[in-house]
């Protein structure tokens, strides 16, 4: 299997890394990166518990190749601590027993962030649609939605 130089930005660091044609970036990120936050289940896209951003925006990290994200800036759950506090999605997730067993946390919290940094004030339904391809299996879903609504306040206006 070829090998390919990558540089990627994760969580604001700079990382240059060797990579096989064929690997994931979730397997690069936790295995890597040792950055664990980023949960794998299926890998194979269905249940977003491996959800990244990747330039901002929601991304299943099991479904991309790490070298198509070369050059890109990537956060994990990791990278959004703000001064080394929570930030509102993640005070608001604990606030309403959001977290559950905390698998799918992450990948809610930063799906729950990438949409208020787009829409500062979103609906119910603006919500269940950003959260729509993420599974959870411990909860219906109302303390995660309740989260991301109730973080909305606390989040910077642009």
């Amino acid at each position: 299997m070829s090998k390919h130089k990558i540089s990627l930005t994760v969580n604001d660091e700079k990382h240059e890394l060797e990579v096989s044609s064929n690997r994931n970036l979730l397997r690069v990120i936790r295995e890597d990166l040792g950055l664990t936050g980023t949960n794998c289940s299926c890998e194979r896209g269905d249940c977003g518990t491996c959800t990244i951003l990747i330039d901002g925006v929601p991304t299943k990290s099991c479904l991309v190749l790490a070298v198509e994200a070369d050059g890109r800036e990537i956060t994990t759950i990791e990278g959004l601590r703000e001064n080394g506090e929570l930030n509102p999605g993640q005070k608001a997730f604990i606030k309403h027993g959001a977290v559950q067993c905390g698998f799918c946390s992450p990948a809610f919290i930063l799906t729950g962030h990438a949409l208020l940094e787009e829409n500062p004030n979103p609906t119910e339904d603006e919500v269940k649609e950003a959260i729509g391809g993420i599974l959870c299996r411990c909860t219906g879903y109302r303390q995660i939605i309740d989260a991301i609504l109730d973080a909305a306040k606390e989040y910077p206006r642009k």
